[in-house]
């Protein structure tokens, strides 16, 4: 546990080290994911919005815009867009009818699905490198890295 957040600010200590080789790997490894997409005409905002409705479900899009860390004008864009590709449906808000819900459509899914499917697949290739005790590892932290990614 950290004592002192100027360990890491000042990059000394163990939890710093930890922290940079930590950024330095999940971005590698960020960049060499996305080049596995299933849809090339959507971007990572886009794919990320849709993970987000698919993991979470229905939203305004303000809520959406929360989540996703992007201004509601923003998240305005990218919502048209995904209705105008299909993979989104907007729905009159159940109790403020000022508010549209934006769901995800049956395309959306197949495509998530596809997607998740191909990374999954060029992951795990990729991992059978590892021996078991880094398998257990990995095991062990990717609970960790979840928890992180949605902190």
């Amino acid at each position: 546990m950290l004592k002192n957040m100027s360990d890491l600010s000042h990059g000394t200590g163990d939890n710093a080290a930890a922290v940079n080789s930590l950024r330095s790997a999940v971005m590698r490894l960020g960049r060499r994911l996305k080049h596995q997409r299933v849809d090339e005409s959507l971007s990572p905002t886009e794919m990320s919005v849709l993970g987000t409705l698919a993991r979470c479900g229905s939203a305004t899009p303000g809520e959406l815009a929360r989540k996703e860390h992007v201004q509601p004008p923003s998240m305005t864009r990218i919502v048209a867009l995904l209705e105008a590709k299909g993979l989104v449906r907007l729905e009159p808000h159940p109790d403020d009818r000022r508010q549209k819900v934006v769901s995800q459509t049956a395309e959306a899914e197949a495509m998530l699905e596809e997607s998740r499917r191909k990374r999954n697949a060029w992951l795990a290739a990729l991992a059978e490198g590892l021996d078991e005790d880094e398998w257990a590892k990995l095991r062990a932290a990717a609970p960790v890295l979840e928890k992180l990614a949605h902190l």
